[in-house]
């Protein structure tokens, strides 16, 4: 099963970013056999819209999950329509996230927020 995280920087080592569409980096983890890729996050730099163009990059691959402490109306219509559960994290550790994902630990996210629609959500 492949999930997948926004964050920071294209390494293990980097935090959950916040915002989902404004993630500069999107990491693609494989539970079974444990390795990462990371894809650049073009939508990032959109004026708007970018939340719903990140969801669209992550329903482009072959990923179950998605692990975020927050996630806009849009962008969670693409997910449900593409079969990817959204899944609430922890706090900003990856590690912390994958290890909490995989021991079954990590909730549903159900406070699905309206977006921010052109105000960058930062």
């Amino acid at each position: 099963m492949k999930i997948v995280l926004p964050v920071g920087d294209n390494s293990i080592e980097t935090k959950v970013c916040s915002s989902f569409g404004r993630a500069p980096y999107l990491l693609i983890y494989d539970i079974e056999s444990q390795t990462s890729s990371y894809v650049s996050n073009h939508a990032a730099i959109s004026q708007g819209g970018a939340g719903i163009k990140a969801a669209q990059i992550v329903a482009d691959t072959d990923v179950s999950a998605l692990l975020t402490p927050r996630c806009g109306d849009n962008a969670a219509r693409v997910f449900a329509a593409a079969g990817i559960k959204i899944y609430k994290t922890i706090n900003d550790s990856v590690k912390d996230n994958i290890a909490a994902f995989s021991q079954g630990k990590l909730t549903l996210l159900t406070d699905i927020h309206p977006g921010f629609h052109g105000q960058g959500g930062k």
